[in-house]
């Protein structure tokens, strides 16, 4: 195929057998580690402040304003600004809190966000990790960060803190469930929880169209859903600032405070990336059936660039449930879930099991 010029698997490859001729293999793997770290650090740092302007921006649109329009051509320096104040802004220290918990909170959020990014296929041989479970680790790995928003709410010492923590557990608990099984429904369609297979499938068709009803509306909850675990509006009950001030975050200050706030935005990053990835074809180009010199031309685009529109596209979206919709209820959020979408997505898995089952899919 086409795509295939765009195989980043040979370059990683050399550098795996360049490290290995010059060095024993364990200082050959530590330098790998060391690579890949470093290169996560920069990219969760550039996608982090690329998505505070981009949400900034979003907002004023829709709200027929400006936005950031001082640093920078377009504001374009303003999130960089931000970063620089908060890093050299003093910490501090709230009396009586648990310090140890205190202090361990926003790196268990941000490292939760590290290990789910380290599983997604960014492109043909471009992914850290490729588990055959890969499904399974991310929705794993991704649940760990309701631990650090829960030590940060009880050990601040705060009634705000505590509540916007309680809040945020019950609700990406709750929210969990049907995130899980969305991506079991095209788990059951494609045979396999390996990330890298579900994009390879996808090859001749995206799953949200090959894989009938059943695929369009785990879609559609996995959006809602996810939308939800992540706190994101308008299911930021966790952070009502309107009632909590700033939720389970209230008495964090500069990097920490910075830590909390990154993560909230890689999350998303991180959401859009499954949908993408096991929804729309992840790196895959678009294909229309016999239609040849348009699927040429499609397989001439970098599959990273494919990748990156289609979670840009998700990520847009995101954003537009935020300033589009008003904040629900807590009781109005959980009864979303266990009353709707709990019940819809379970007779979605097995409808889609018997779709499987007699072979209708295409």
């Amino acid at each position: 195929m086409p795509f295939d010029i765009y195989d980043l698997s040979t370059f990683t490859h050399w550098i795996d057998t360049s490290l290995r001729a010059g060095m024993s293999p364990f200082w050959a793997v530590f330098t790998e580690f060391v690579l890949v770290g470093v290169v996560f650090l920069a990219f969760y740092a550039v996608v982090g402040l690329f998505l505070v302007y981009a949400e900034r921006r979003i907002c004023a649109f829709m709200q027929c304003r400006l936005g950031p329009n001082r640093v920078g051509p377009g504001g374009i320096f303003q999130t960089i600004a931000d970063l620089i104040k908060l890093l050299f802004k003093e910490l501090i220290y709230i009396k009586n809190a648990d310090k140890i918990l205190f202090n361990i909170a926003p790196f268990i959020v941000i490292i939760a966000s590290f290990l789910a990014l380290a599983a997604i296929p960014f492109g043909k041989g471009l992914q850290a990790m490729d588990f055959n479970i890969g499904i399974f680790y991310v929705v794993a790995v991704s649940s760990i960060g309701v631990i650090g928003i829960l030590l940060a709410g009880w050990s601040s010492n705060s009634k705000y803190s505590l509540i916007g923590a309680l809040r945020s557990g019950a609700q990406i608990i709750s929210y969990e469930l049907s995130v899980g099984l969305s991506l079991i429904v095209i788990v059951i369609l494609a045979g396999t929880m390996q990330l890298s297979e579900i994009v390879e499938m996808q090859r001749d068709g995206w799953f949200i169209f090959t894989g009938h009803l059943p695929a369009v509306i785990a879609f559609i909850i996995f959006m809602i859903a996810s939308t939800a675990e992540i706190n994101r509006g308008p299911f930021d009950l966790a952070e009502a600032e309107s009632e909590l001030t700033a939720g389970f975050h209230t008495e964090y200050s500069g990097i920490k405070f910075a830590f909390f706030f990154l993560a909230e935005y890689m999350n998303m990053f991180i959401v859009a990336s499954i949908a993408a990835t096991v929804f729309w074809g992840g790196w895959m180009p678009l294909h229309i059936g016999s239609w040849e010199g348009f699927n040429h031309a499609m397989d001439f685009i970098p599959p990273f660039i494919w990748y990156l529109g289609k979670t840009a596209v998700i990520i847009y979206l995101i954003m537009l449930f935020k300033w589009t919709f008003p904040r629900l209820r807590i009781d109005q959020l959980l009864t979303l879930e266990w009353k709707y979408l709990l019940p819809v997505n379970l007779f979605n898995v097995l409808l889609m099991a018997f779709i499987v089952l007699k072979g209708w899919h295409f």
